[in-house]
């Protein structure tokens, strides 16, 4: 028998959001339309689905299913909160087809979204609403807290721990045996060979702490 895919509406209507959508697409959802709180796009269509409304907005589409696809994860937790704070939202999980993970081997947390090319081994653990972008790699027994993004082409080494809010830009990479402490960011093609604290933007091979960003 098959089996129907509830109605999508992804959350956020530009950068990440078009990649959410090219996602859907490429797994057969339904989409209804896009959410988003920027005044500019209310009534205009993107990517031929129409803008609905600001975000408040889904409890008028309770019968629907939601991604939130905004890549900073300190503001994508809060839009999360902000909608759980008007109901009981349901968040699809969406992971591109071309995407390489085993479901006894990998545990994925709800509102995840992983793209095309992304690559998982063995004995690893996703939180909630993460992002793992294009051609991504995560090694062996890591784990991922939640509302973690990993960008395109980042390679994350076995056993290695990112906190809550986590960010790794884009070609970066992460040693084995690393930790993230919560609302670290490793910016685009760092190496990071130590832990780094939690709050603390890094930059450059090997990476070091260029500043302290705000307390997530």
């Amino acid at each position: 028998m098959t089996t129907i895919s509830p109605v999508l509406i992804i959350i956020g209507a530009s950068g990440f959001g078009l990649e959410a959508h090219f996602l859907a697409e490429r797994l057969g959802r339904p989409i209804k339309g896009f959410l988003d709180d920027n005044d500019d796009l209310a009534g205009t269509t993107v990517l031929g689905a129409p803008v609905l409304g600001k975000i408040d907005s889904w409890t008028a589409y309770s019968d629907c299913e939601f991604v939130v696809a905004i890549g900073n994860p300190r503001i994508r937790r809060k839009v999360v909160v902000q909608m759980c704070a008007l109901g009981q939202p349901a968040f699809a999980t969406l992971v591109d087809p071309a995407a390489v993970l085993m479901p006894r081997l990998v545990t994925v947390g709800s509102g995840t979204i992983i793209c095309a090319g992304a690559m998982f081994t063995t004995q690893i653990t996703l939180g909630t609403h993460c992002i793992v972008n294009l051609n991504a790699t995560v090694g062996h027994e890591t784990t991922l807290g939640d509302f973690v993004t990993i960008a395109p082409l980042a390679a994350i080494s076995g056993r290695v721990t990112l906190s809550d809010l986590v960010e790794v830009g884009t070609s970066a990479c992460v040693r084995q045996g690393v930790a993230m402490g919560s609302g670290a960011m490793l910016g685009m093609g760092g190496v990071l060979t130590k832990d780094a604290d939690e709050n603390t933007l890094l930059i450059g091979n090997p990476a070091r702490v260029l500043r302290q960003l705000p307390h997530n």
